[in-house]
């Protein structure tokens, strides 16, 4: 209807007529179609050119100032590109005041409108505020500015006006002077102050996704791990970390900080290390200096400002609410990344931070994760306006600070304003109309009841990108003007509440869909409870248990942290190398394996070799026990040091009772009695001396005996027969040097039939041995 009006006025009357036949046309078309039952044609061709008043795309890359006052001069640039298939001439391109939106709805549905519409549009303001195109032929842009001082404008009342610029021509198709093309935004106009203004608090958010794995060099500095070196580029000059802090420094916000983030890059101001690719090697780190740099910033940027820390690693909390809550520990985990929170910043940053603000994801809540997110310490929920929802009919905007019962706030930020920079800001068409809208809708807020002051929060995305942090920094430096007064968080969540504000907090079941799908599963905290289980027991044998805790510790609270959201795989992935890396670490100390062995006599020894292939001691104890006691009994269990790198030979002692095998067990278990690792089974095979042998052995010495005296006899017949007792006396000699002989030879003639006694085995390795203790990687703890 709006271009059939613009129409009357510009057109012939043949043209006249030909809108009518074409209007005849269209209104035959679907009787027409009905009748025939002409099938639809696939789809299957571009769309088709736009015409009309969408027949040229008008895009507005910049608007300067943001808020004009009377004495600028308000400045639109810009670009045009015909996207009709036919060349439109005669154009140009104008700026167009329309009126001043009702409300903040208004505002929403202007934005969203396409095409051109008379009356709501304005009027142009035409003469030399224009800017001549002359001919775009298909597919064409060009490029413009307009300039133009504020008082020509010909504002009114405070408030928020629409701001058109349109482009005006002619195509073959349509040979008169017509809008084809228009792009609206919004102008903010405050020309006096208002009676109240509004508190605004904006939240800047530094936060990343975990970047170190659980490893560590075997060093004695324990040089860490990276995963990545893609951090490096976000604290380099121009990089999104760095833009963040260079443009939050001089802007009055509140910053909150995930402390991961912050002992991320205080561990790279050090040497550390980078897994390649595919996990199984590492290079040199090289972001050191851009590291040091960046916390160097940071440390002045945050002087005189509040900070809020998140706990360590942003867990998810809203994970953990619908999935987390019932495994064993899971809890835990968040009340010690609390914890963690204020030690790490006032470590690294040297403030002292606020710890009592949980941040659900998107600022969703529902009953189940106030619940958690308090149960923690953090008294404080920032919540938002699209979760906890308004159901009074306020015709305002009510202050953020809500009472939920329990001595509890939720801080609601405002969901228009929060969510206002979440597309793709690089486009400077996008920037700047998020920027103008956003000013709008904080000089709206103001707008509904300039008497009541109240105070707004804002919560934008967790993790902006740079252009989305420019345009966010441009805003704000736009909105500290004339009807806002900046306030940090923790003032926010101490203004008085609105009484007519919603205080009821969503049930379980309203929590969004979209939002749930996003979430970590049980079976993620289930595998937290594995690894957690698994590292308690490991260190309970350590002599240097910080090497393994801390960076285990703080591995299990990154695989919660919200940043997972929409990267399920890469969570799994992570959970799964923590696990495995700890668990290849646990079996560096164990049991190296026996073989079957014999025990001769009723006393024996059994050796039992304990290996650690640790960088760290161990301690801890070990167990054999004897699956036949009656048969065998085994000394008591003994305490084991093992120097890192280094096995140790224990033995023990046993008593058998009776001949024949008998299964043996080997077991390490940890001081407070827990197993550790496998348990060992070997086979000893008892053997007794008998009666039978001792009479086998006697008849031996009989016989030997017997044996000597025939000998004896023999030699002195055969002296006798030689007839000299000289001779006999000779024999006799040689009879005395034999034996003297034997003696001095050791032998015993009642003992050589006996067959040597086995020893005891020897050890498999030495006690404290320093040679090689196997194949396998050093704890890098």
């Amino acid at each position: 209807m709006a271009d059939a009006a613009d129409l009357r006025e510009t057109t012939s009357s043949r043209a006249r007529r030909w809108l009518r036949r074409t209007g005849t046309l269209l209104a035959a078309a679907p009787v027409l179609a009905g009748v025939l039952q002409v099938p639809a044609a696939p789809a299957v061709h571009a769309a088709a050119k736009p015409t009309g008043s969408r027949s040229v795309d008008v895009d507005i890359t910049s608007l300067t100032p943001t808020a004009p006052t009377k004495s600028d001069t308000l400045t639109v640039s810009g670009t045009v590109t015909n996207d009709s298939s036919s060349t439109v001439s005669g154009a140009h391109v104008g700026l167009r005041v329309g009126p001043t939106m009702e409300g903040r709805n208004a505002i929403d549905s202007a934005a969203r409108r396409t095409g051109y519409q008379q009356g709501a549009d304005g009027n142009e303001i035409g003469g030399k505020y224009t800017e001549k195109i002359g001919k775009l032929g298909a597919g064409a842009s060009r490029d413009f500015t307009l300039s133009i001082p504020v008082n020509e404008l010909h504002l009114g009342e405070n408030g928020v006006y629409q701001l058109g610029v349109s482009l005006t021509g002619q195509s073959r198709s349509r040979p008169w002077q017509q809008v084809l093309g228009i792009e609206r935004t919004f102008l903010p106009w405050q020309s006096s102050s208002p009676a109240k203004k509004t508190q605004l608090t904006y939240l800047w958010p530094l936060i990343s996704t975990p970047h170190v794995t659980s490893r560590t060099d075997a060093d004695e500095d324990r040089t860490p791990i990276f995963r990545d070196d893609r951090l490096k580029a976000e604290l380099a000059p121009g990089g999104r970390l760095q833009q963040m802090v260079s443009l939050g420094k001089n802007l009055p916000i509140t910053w909150v900080i995930d402390p991961d983030l912050l002992a991320t890059v205080d561990a790279m101001t050090r040497e550390y290390e980078v897994q390649n690719r595919h996990g199984d090697g590492t290079t040199t780190g090289r972001g050191q200096t851009v590291a040091k740099r960046w916390l160097n910033d940071l440390q002045k940027a945050v002087e005189g400002h509040q900070v809020v820390a998140l706990p360590f690693s942003d867990p998810d909390i809203a994970s953990l609410a619908h999935h987390g809550k019932n495994v064993p520990g899971a809890l835990s985990h968040l009340r010690d990344a609390t914890e963690l929170a204020s030690t790490t910043v006032q470590t690294v940053l040297g403030v002292k931070p606020r710890t009592d603000f949980a941040w659900p994801a998107d600022g969703a809540v529902d009953s189940s994760i106030v619940d958690v997110a308090t149960s923690a310490g953090a008294h404080n929920v920032i919540a938002r306006s699209d979760s906890l929802r308004e159901t009074g009919n306020l015709s305002y905007t009510p202050t953020a600070a809500r009472q939920i019962g329990g001595g509890n706030t939720a801080v609601v930020a405002d969901a228009r304003l929060s969510t206002a920079f979440t597309g793709d800001m690089s486009k400077a068409d996008n920037s700047t109309l998020a920027i103008q809208r956003f000013l709008a809708q904080s000089q709206m807020i103001n707008l509904q009841s300039p008497d009541r002051q109240r105070s707004i929060v804002v919560a934008p995305q967790r993790i902006p990108t740079t252009s989305q942090a420019q345009a966010m920094a441009a805003a704000l430096d736009g909105v500290s003007g004339e009807w806002t007064q900046l306030m940090n968080l923790g003032e926010a969540a101490k203004a008085k509440p609105d009484p007519n504000a919603t205080q009821r907090v969503p049930s379980t079941r309203l929590y969004p869909g979209s939002l749930r799908r996003q979430e970590l599963p049980t079976r993620a905290f289930e595998n937290v409870y594995k690894t957690q289980s698994t590292l308690n027991r490991f260190e309970k044998i350590l002599t240097a248990k910080y090497r393994v805790v801390t960076p285990f510790g703080n591995a299990i609270r990154r695989e919660m942290s919200t940043s997972w959201r929409g990267n399920g795989l890469g969570a799994t992935h992570f959970r799964d190398g923590v696990q495995r890396y700890l668990e290849g670490l646990t079996k560096k100390v164990r049991l190296i394996p026996k073989t079957d062995m014999t025990l001769s006599g009723r006393s024996a020894t059994i050796p039992v070799t304990v290996q650690n292939n640790l960088v760290q001691g161990v301690r801890l104890r070990l167990v054999l026990k004897s699956q036949q006691k009656n048969r065998l009994a085994v000394s008591e269990p003994q305490v084991v040091n093992v120097e890192g790198g280094h096995s140790q030979s224990v033995k023990f002692g046993t008593t058998a009772n009776a001949n024949g095998p008998v299964w043996v067990s080997a077991q390490l278990v940890t001081e407070d009695g827990q197993s550790y690792g496998d348990e060992m089974l070997f086979e000893v095979n008892v053997t007794e001396i008998t009666s039978t042998v001792i009479l086998v052995i006697a008849g031996g010495v009989l016989l030997l005996v017997l044996a000597g005296i025939r000998i004896y006899l023999q030699r002195k017949r055969a002296a006798t027969a030689n007839g000299g007792d000289e001779d006999a006396q000779e024999d006799g000699a040689d009879g005395a040097d034999e034996a003297t002989d034997a003696e001095s030879d050791g032998s015993d003639p009642a003992t050589a039939l006996v067959p040597e006694q086995p020893s005891d085995p020897a050890p498999d390795t030495g006690s404290q041995s320093a040679g090689a203790s196997g194949a396998g990687e050093k704890v890098d703890h």
